[in-house]
């Protein structure tokens, strides 16, 4: 997927935004399940046991089944198959936050990086106060269902308008209904990222749950484009409307 870095700090220590990216190359090395001799990949087929795997690996296998009892098994990385573990669910935020970290201790406090829509921002874009990211409007293409405002959060969104039917009610094994996206924002972006899906995957029960979340914040859309957010979701309240200066989508 694509992944883009902006960074406003004039006095960032050189090498920095590469060795971002490198860690990122690093992570799709290690964790990918489309590259045959990645770690999670030789895992899968048995020729790696749990003692073999490097710290990294064991720490998110860990994390995801930490994730899987706080979700009450909604968020679960075992295939359905029965054939290993498809950690990308948690992988994603997770190297995410950690490239920030490398961006923090290189100098810079004012950046955005933004995975695939899924986005950390911290300080603030030069001359603004905060940073706005735009939610995409999950049935118009090119309209916003919301814009987040802030600064040092996580922000993440799971749906089926832009990958289709990926996320599946591990309980069932069937497709979710009811819901056409989630977002919860947050402090760090690998367990926003696993709770949007553990919530999409929830279908309408997924209001209920996300009103209990302590720490995080939440925007459900319904089927019938009924939006319910927690009361503090950091937003700019924008349903339907097209992307503007003043609701700009984060880069």
């Amino acid at each position: 997927m694509p992944i883009g870095i902006e960074v406003h700090d004039l006095d960032m220590a050189p090498g920095v935004l590469e060795d971002a990216f490198d860690w990122l190359r690093h992570v799709d090395d290690v964790f990918s399940t489309y590259k045959s001799e990645s770690e999670v990949m030789r895992f899968n087929r048995a020729e790696l046991d749990a003692s073999q795997l490097t710290a990294e690996v064991v720490e998110v296998l860990d994390r995801c089944e930490q994730l899987r009892q706080e979700t009450g098994g909604y968020f679960d990385i075992r295939r359905p198959d029965g054939e290993g573990v498809d950690p990308s669910g948690y992988v994603k935020g997770w190297s995410v936050d950690r490239a920030a970290e490398i961006l923090r201790k290189g100098g810079a406090s004012n950046f955005c990086v933004n995975a695939g829509g899924d986005v950390i921002v911290a300080g603030s874009p030069q001359g603004e106060r905060d940073w706005k990211v735009g939610i995409q409007h999950p049935l118009e293409r090119g309209m916003l269902a919301a814009v987040v405002v802030g600064s040092d959060l996580s922000i993440a969104t799971s749906g089926a308008y832009e990958r289709g039917a990926h996320i599946h009610n591990p309980l069932t094994g069937k497709s979710p209904s009811g819901l056409l996206s989630v977002t919860i924002t947050g402090p760090e972006l690998g367990t926003a990222d696993a709770f949007a899906t553990a919530a999409f995957a929830m279908g309408r029960d997924a209001v209920d749950w996300v009103a209990h979340l302590v720490a995080w914040d939440a925007m459900v859309i319904e089927e019938d484009q009924t939006v319910t957010m927690t009361p503090g979701f950091p937003d700019e309240r924008v349903f339907g409307e097209p992307p503007t200066p003043e609701n700009s989508v984060a880069p």
